[in-house]
């Protein structure tokens, strides 16, 4: 198992926003540019319209629950000796009777009546709100509009949501499938390089962080924008010598956010990699569970995992600690800001500068100020998460497949003829070969069995038969073709691989039976199931062919697995077979079962063996010895014999 997770990836965390990635994100949104044009007209909309809520109090109050509070020498409010009074029209018939009945309370001024604010309030309550009657009416009118806006609101968020979920999860979808796709046509080296919970993460939790950056992160981002714009310009509007007082406080809520964007990413970093970490111990202990357990390894696994996860603990108890800082800052200096409205604007409404509704909709706006401030720290974490997910989705992207693209647009014309390997070199690693100028020549028809100690390079020279690698150096012709010149589905369905361990998928063991072919017939299924003889494996299977195979095919042995890669190579009719070690690790029954289904599948056509048996190898017509990458011998069983030279001794050892 490994100790040294070399997660460089994880460690890697690009600026908090990058253009160069977002030029990237962008082709995936352009289709869906009419929904996110839209979502952010709504967002201005919502913005629009949550801007509107204190202004509507402020009238409310101003208009007709406090209708004294108003600019010294206006004539409806404050005379101009200083007293306030409440002037009513006397063509009001309603306001005209309570006139008559408190004419002595009452000074009239040609068709107005003006009542001083303390003899207002000793009016009956029944005169009183007939007095007042159309500041009721106005309040209820008010009112009406208030709710109109607030289910509009309502309304507007729920479409721009629905939207914006719409277009990131289309977005998330191409970007997933264009992973995945990339994926599957990756070198075979990248999958032993890469844990498979670091490439699980990519098509998984990366892309949800992008997602995250779609619906969330963007939208609040506009809606915040045009919200502290909007708010800063009512304020201003309002009274600006107030709204430049209260702007005082935001140099300190910049310098804090500086502070907190700071300190936040290398605990970031850390918190993601520990994540990372105990994602791929978490994986390798499920994968090799059997060595854990046979080895009784688990106390020490355990405590690994134990140590992992603390480490894990400790960086989360940072990242909250800078938390727990930055939002009780951020508040601080939104009641501070709160404070100065209260006490100028307080000091205002008293001096009768400053009407008491317009207090009210400044404090109400300054709330709504800092709430977008207080917000800082979820949307830092959202586009954090994003950029870092997105720069580790395109390094993998970025990374060359499988094969070197070449002119890949010739096809081999009528039948396999021949294929050669043409002083082929291969290397994994720049500089450490693992074949060395190879030569051969393989005619149709023929059977070429491939021996050699472990890591001679057996597996290796195979690999380019169906290009899972491209030569190094050299050529690998196909009737004459260059291979880079011929496109590997081209190669992949003249030639079928046989392996000695497949890995058979979750589904039906019919879908595992006839993997590779897209459609054939019941005739053609029970054909290739007799000549695989994988006949009596379907039957002992109660629901025969639609029995559910767990993934890996667990519940069948080792031999069956290989009847099963058999009956794959069957069902795509091939040109020529490569069987790699498919005799290996079976019982002497199965293995004699196998050789007839083998039997059957080399006949009649081109077959490539690798084989650590060399019982496996007597009856080729050609037997290429392999040793440390390089060709010692070619012959048949009995010419290398002869030469009693690498092959003889190998012969010798094997008995």
């Amino acid at each position: 198992m490994r100790f040294d997770y070399g997660y460089d990836e994880e460690q890697r965390l690009g600026k908090p926003y990058d253009l160069k990635l977002l030029r990237r994100i962008l082709p995936y949104a352009r289709p869906h540019r009419t929904r996110l044009l839209l979502s952010v007209l709504l967002v201005i909309t919502i913005t629009l319209l949550e801007l509107s809520v204190p202004y509507i109090t402020k009238e409310i109050i101003d208009r007709h629950i406090v209708p004294k509070a108003r600019i010294a020498g206006d004539p409806q409010g404050t005379d101009s000796d200083g007293r306030q009074r409440l002037w009513v029209d006397l063509s009001d018939p309603v306001a005209a009777a309570v006139v008559a009945r408190n004419g002595q309370r009452f000074e009239i001024r040609g068709t107005r009546a003006g009542i001083d604010m303390d003899a207002l309030g000793r009016l009956e309550t029944s005169d009183l709100e007939k007095l007042r009657h159309t500041d009721l009416s106005g309040i209820a009118r008010i009112t009406a509009i208030f709710m109109a806006v607030v289910v509009a609101i309502f309304a507007c968020t729920f479409v721009q949501n629905l939207i914006m979920e719409i277009a990131g999860n289309r977005i998330m979808h191409d970007l997933r499938v264009n992973l995945y796709r990339h994926i599957q046509a990756m070198p075979l080296s990248f999958f032993t390089s890469n844990p498979v919970a670091r490439l699980v993460t990519r098509v998984t939790n990366d892309i949800a962080n992008m997602h995250d950056l779609f619906t969330n992160f963007i939208s609040m981002v506009f809606k915040d924008i045009f919200l502290l714009v909007g708010i800063a310009v009512v304020l201003l509007a309002m009274d600006w010598r107030l709204a430049l007082l209260t702007f005082l406080v935001l140099p300190l809520v910049a310098l804090a956010a500086f502070g907190f964007s700071k300190r936040v990413r290398d605990v970031f970093r850390e918190l993601r990699t520990k994540v990372a970490e105990i994602n791929t111990r978490f994986s390798e202990t499920i994968s090799g569970i059997k060595v854990i357990q046979t080895f009784g390894h688990e106390e020490d696994n355990a405590g690994a995992f134990a140590r992992l996860n603390h480490d894990n603990y400790l960086a989360g108890m940072r990242q909250i600690n800078i938390f727990a800082v930055f939002m009780p800052v951020i508040e601080m200096l939104g009641v501070t800001a709160i404070a100065i409205v209260v006490h100028v604007g307080g000091s205002h409404v008293i001096g009768q500068t400053m009407s008491i509704g317009i207090l009210a909709a400044f404090l109400a706006y300054m709330r709504m100020f800092f709430r977008p401030i207080r917000d800082l720290a979820e949307k830092y974490n959202i586009l954090q998460n994003a950029m870092a997910s997105a720069e580790r989705i395109f390094l993998l992207m970025d990374r060359p497949t499988a094969v070197t693209p070449g002119n890949e647009r010739q096809t081999i014309d009528g039948p396999l003829k021949t294929i050669r390997f043409e002083d082929v070199s291969l290397a994994y690693n720049p500089g450490e070969m693992v074949l060395k100028s190879i030569n051969l020549s393989i005619e149709a028809g023929q059977t070429v069995a491939i021996v050699g100690a472990t890591g001679s390079g057996k597996t290796s020279l195979v690999n380019l038969l169906v290009r899972f690698y491209d030569p190094t150096h050299g050529r690998v012709c196909f009737n004459g073709i260059d291979c880079n010149r011929i496109a590997p589905a081209e190669l992949r369905k003249r030639i079928a691989l046989v392996m000695q361990d497949p890995f058979l998928f979750t589904g039906s063991l019919r879908d595992n039976l006839f993997f590779a072919a897209k459609a054939i017939s019941a005739g053609r299924q029970a054909e290739i199931l007799e000549a695989s003889r994988c006949s009596q494996l379907v039957s002992r299977f109660p629901d025969g062919l639609d029995t559910p195979i767990t993934e890996g095919g667990a519940s069948l042995s080792s031999g069956e697995r290989q009847l099963i890669s058999v009956a794959r190579a069957f069902s795509t009719d091939p040109e020529a077979i490569i069987l790699d070690e498919a005799t290996s690790y079976v019982d002497s029954q199965t293995e004699m079962v196998l050789q007839e289904a083998i039997g059957n599948l080399m006949h009649g056509r081109t077959c490539v063996v690798v084989a650590h048996r060399l019982t496996t190898a007597r009856t080729a017509d050609q037997i290429v010895v392999l040793n440390n990458g390089s060709i010692m011998e070619i012959g048949n069983h009995e010419t290398l014999i002869a030469k009693k030279g690498y092959y003889y001794r190998l012969y010798q050892l094997h008995g």
